[in-house]
């Protein structure tokens, strides 16, 4: 079926005053609908051997995602890189993370402070229970990364020391 024969049934249909015909031949599927106002027409045509037409409009997105991926990759190297002589001090708990014991006593640590094994660091509270967070390693606190009274997910990173 060409596309003249086509245009043809379409001009017949919208003729005829039909709501819908469907015509499956060999190698065509044809799906005319027309609405309830005459200009209104929905006309649908597959072929059934259609190995090409899916990859058509897969194909410009494939390009559009490759750049983006090393701009991303390329970041968090830099950042690791500079990081990576300290150690990374991480939730065990999901919780919100508190440095006071209480909003009137001092901080747990700050920035600087030399902290050893066990010493507490931290208070994050789950399910209104207090957990003391305790340190695995002893060196200097080079940055705490979340803020007071911030929400912190399991195995979020909460503060780099400095083992040396």
């Amino acid at each position: 079926m060409d596309l003249k024969e086509i245009q043809s049934l379409i001009k017949f249909v919208a003729k005829s005053g039909a709501s819908e015909v469907k015509l499956e031949m060999e190698d065509v599927k044809i799906t005319i609908k027309t609405g309830e106002t005459k200009g209104e027409m929905t006309t649908v045509v597959q072929q059934i051997p259609m190995a090409g037409i899916p990859q058509q409009p897969a194909a410009p997105v494939v390009p559009v995602a490759q750049p983006a991926a090393p701009a991303a990759s390329e970041a968090p190297a830099a950042a690791t890189s500079d990081d990576s002589k300290y150690v990374t001090i991480k939730s065990p708990i999901i919780g919100t993370f508190y440095r006071k014991p209480s909003p009137d006593k001092p901080a747990f640590v700050e920035v600087g402070d030399s902290i050893s094994v066990g010493s507490v660091l931290c208070v994050i509270e789950a399910m209104k229970l207090f957990n003391e967070i305790e340190s695995e390693v002893s060196g200097k606190i080079v940055k705490v990364l979340v803020d007071d009274s911030s929400p912190v997910e399991f195995d979020q990173p909460l503060f780099l020391v400095d083992p040396s």
